[in-house]
C-alpha cells in the first residue's frame, strides 16, 4: 500500500525536527567541548579521519558546501590546531589537509558527548526498538540519496 500524504507530512516534519535537533545538538557539543570551535568543524574533520588527506575542494564537496566557504571554515580549523596543511606531492601548487592529534581528539570527545546523550534519550526504549529504528533510519537515508538531486 502506497504511502498516504498525511503520513508523508508527518514522516517529513519529523525528518526536518530531525535535523535541527542534530544542528541543536551538533552546536551544543561543540560548544561545551571546544569553546569556540564551530559546529561545521566537526563536518569537515570526519571525512579526514576516515579517508586521510585530501584537498580543500574534495572536503567541500564531501560536505556539500562551496569551496570558498570550505576555505573559511578550514582556515579557522587550522587555527585552532585540528588540521595540518601540508605540500600535495602530486601537484606542488596544491595542499592537502589532514587531522592532526588535535582534531582526532575532538572527534572522539565528540562521539562520547554524542553517546552519553543518545544513552540517556533512549533510557526507556528497548533493544528492539532501537535496532527497528536504526534499520529505517540508515534504509531512508539511502532511498534519500537515491531519490534525491543529482
Amino acid at each position: 500500500m502506497p504511502v498516504t500524504p498525511e503520513t508523508r507530512d508527518r514522516l517529513t516534519s519529523g525528518v526536518a525536527q530531525l535535523v535541527r535537533t542534530g544542528r541543536h545538538i551538533s552546536a551544543r557539543a561543540a560548544a561545551q567541548l571546544y569553546g569556540d570551535l564551530p559546529s561545521f568543524g566537526l563536518a569537515l574533520l570526519v571525512p579526514l579521519e576516515r579517508d586521510g588527506d585530501q584537498r580543500c575542494s574534495a572536503l567541500a564537496a564531501q560536505a556539500g558546501i562551496d569551496v570558498s566557504v570550505a576555505s573559511r571554515q578550514i582556515a579557522v580549523l587550522e587555527r585552532s590546531g585540528h588540521i595540518r596543511r601540508r605540500p600535495d606531492p602530486d601537484d606542488g601548487r596544491a595542499a592537502l589537509l589532514g587531522l592532526t592529534a588535535a582534531g582526532a581528539d575532538a572527534l572522539a570527545a565528540t562521539r562520547a558527548l554524542r553517546a552519553e546523550w543518545a544513552l540517556t534519550a533512549l533510557a526507556d526504549w528497548d533493544e528492539s526498538d532501537a535496532r527497528l529504528l536504526g534499520d529505517l533510519l540508515e534504509r531512508l537515508v539511502e532511498d534519500l540519496h537515491t531519490a534525491g538531486p543529482r
